[in-house]
């Protein structure tokens, strides 16, 4: 399930699976703070500052994985969601042991957070809920071996990864079982992608004021309209067309998916601010990390399966 950042996308990672919505892909380090939009350095970087060539491939390539699951045996989605997660949880994890010595307990993490995506498709909430609660203390007892020195810390940080990453993946994957499952992954991923693309162009065309300068200076409030008028638009039509559902119920949808997509894109632009760094990793280009592609995503996964249980039920 990957998506755009925010400070790696900055603000506005579109045309691919999931972004950010401002017109900058990629934010200055936590001490260089720059102007919006940014400006383009030749070898394909383009005025929002990313190898949009590469972005777009990249985007493409794994919008292409996913629909191609989705269209044929759609279970096949959750096996994405599952390999994702396990890499963003190994770039989470190495991203906090360089950066400030924090070391989760990664076995325990990706076992457990398999265990909470592949449990939620036959069990629902009690399988992801329980995998989560097992990993918990698998976590607790896993950093005894350690010491005294820092178990808090990285007991904390631990918990922290596996609620992040597995428990919210887990619902995009609860997403998948009903038999409008398709319809319904479509309409969470069309209201993201159209927020971002949206976003990622009233950003870079229109984008003067900034929404939280101190936490992603190129995020704007223009960008956030673009994000919120397409994202409003991909939910009313996705929500009626691919679920039968009211216009009212798509139009709320949408701005939900596209406030939580936002907020997703500014805690994980704190977190990297906090640890020092510009990207979770390094797997994609024009992208960084897949961590920085899930960061809207996750979030955005909860809302999506809340309100579409509640508006159009099983």
């Amino acid at each position: 399930m990957p998506t755009v950042s925010d400070d790696q996308a900055s603000d506005g990672d579109s045309a691919v699976p999931g972004g950010s919505n401002d017109g900058s892909t990629r934010d200055d380090p936590p001490d260089e703070p720059s102007g919006e939009g940014g400006s383009g350095t030749g070898g394909g970087t383009s005025r929002a500052g990313r190898d949009l060539p590469a972005a777009i491939a990249v985007g493409v390539a794994l919008g292409a994985a996913i629909l191609g699951s989705l269209f044929t045996v759609r279970y096949l989605f959750i096996g994405i969601i599952a390999a994702a997660i396990a890499v963003g949880t190994v770039e989470l994890a190495g991203a906090l042991r360089r950066s400030v010595g924090i070391r989760i307990a990664l076995v325990p993490v990706l076992v457990g957070g398999q265990a909470m995506i592949w449990l939620a498709w036959p069990y629902g909430r009690a399988g992801a809920v329980t995998a989560f609660v097992l990993t918990v203390l698998t976590c607790l007892l896993w950093r005894l071996r350690g010491g005294a020195s820092g178990y808090l810390r990285d007991v904390a940080a631990s918990v922290f990864a596996a609620a992040y990453l597995p428990l919210f993946a887990a619902f995009a994957a609860m997403l998948v079982p009903p038999d409008d499952g398709v319809g319904r992954v479509l309409s969470f991923l069309i209201v993201v992608v159209a927020s971002d693309t949206g976003g990622y162009i009233a950003g870079v065309l229109r984008g003067r004021h900034p929404m939280a300068p101190s936490i992603s200076p190129k995020k704007t409030w223009e960008g956030f309209s673009g994000s919120l008028t397409t994202g409003v638009a991909g939910g009313a039509l996705s929500v009626t067309l691919l679920l039968d559902g009211q216009a009212w119920q798509g139009v709320l949808f949408g701005a939900a998916v596209v406030l939580s997509a936002t907020l997703g894109d500014l805690m994980e632009s704190l977190i990297k601010r906090d640890l020092g760094i510009k990207d979770m990793g390094t797997l994609l280009p024009g992208h960084g990390g897949l961590m920085d592609r899930l960061d809207s995503l996750l979030p955005s996964a909860v809302v999506s399966w809340l309100l579409l249980s509640a508006f159009v039920p099983v």
